[in-house]
């Protein structure tokens, strides 16, 4: 009788201990997908925020990028994507302004390394062809007339008789080369070979620029293209 009691007792603190490891499992489980979901939500937070978005925006921004919209335009920023996608006119005039606002500070930070960087090419290297740091969404804005000419190096005789039309015009341009691969020397080695003038290039008067996707952002899938901004935005010129 004694033994049936000492059997007795012995399984039922078995099955108490096993109760008590799998509630805590389970609470370490609520746990860890209590902590991933707010570590999710602290993400969303932060992304959204950089962007001066709601996360609610934030969350469509990605539901499109994961249609359509991210196969036609992969990479393209949250502002760009909800305003092209803009459900109303409201919406959209919203979505265009908070653009402006990005890009204005942007392109002044970018704009204020530039200068540093001209001058420090001026100080270190005053014999060398400098190259621009060009503009990493676009295309560097100027309402002074510049041109922006898309070219390559390789299999595009056009884009040399394109190159010679507008250096003779005497405007100040933009020049990218589409095949740089970001390497300086390639670019430099090209404007040497087409006889780009380097007192031109130095004065900023002509700039030397590696392409980053610009030609197919701007270009129209046309090779060789050169550009004009107007009023309303950039256009393509007819040289």
């Amino acid at each position: 009788m004694k033994l049936k009691s000492l059997s007795l007792a012995l399984m039922l603190l078995s099955l108490q201990a096993m109760a008590a490891v799998q509630e805590s499992t389970q609470q370490g489980t609520r746990t860890s997908s209590s902590s991933q979901v707010s570590t999710t939500t602290q993400e969303l937070q932060q992304q959204a925020g950089q962007w001066g978005l709601s996360e609610e925006d934030y969350r469509r921004y990605r539901t499109l990028m994961e249609g359509p919209r991210g196969i036609q335009s992969p990479g393209l920023d949250p502002l760009t994507v909800l305003g092209i996608e803009a459900r109303t006119d409201a919406e959209r005039r919203v979505l265009a302004e908070k653009w402006v606002k990005a890009e204005y500070e942007r392109t002044e930070k970018e704009l204020a390394f530039q200068r540093e960087v001209n001058a420090a090419w001026k100080r270190l290297y005053p014999g060398v062809m400098p190259v621009s740091l060009g503009n990493s969404a676009g295309i560097a804005r100027d309402t002074g007339g510049r041109l922006a000419l898309f070219v390559r190096s390789k299999d595009c005789s056009t884009c040399d008789a394109r190159l010679a039309a507008v250096l003779s015009s005497g405007r100040q341009v933009d020049i990218y080369l589409v095949d740089s691969q970001g390497n300086d020397e390639k670019l430099r080695q090209w404007a040497r070979e087409h006889s780009i003038p380097a007192d031109r290039v130095r004065s900023r008067h002509i700039t030397l620029n590696h392409d980053g996707g610009r030609w197919l952002r701007f270009g129209e899938g046309r090779m060789p293209v050169v550009l004009q901004q107007g009023a309303d935005g950039w256009r393509v010129a007819a040289f």
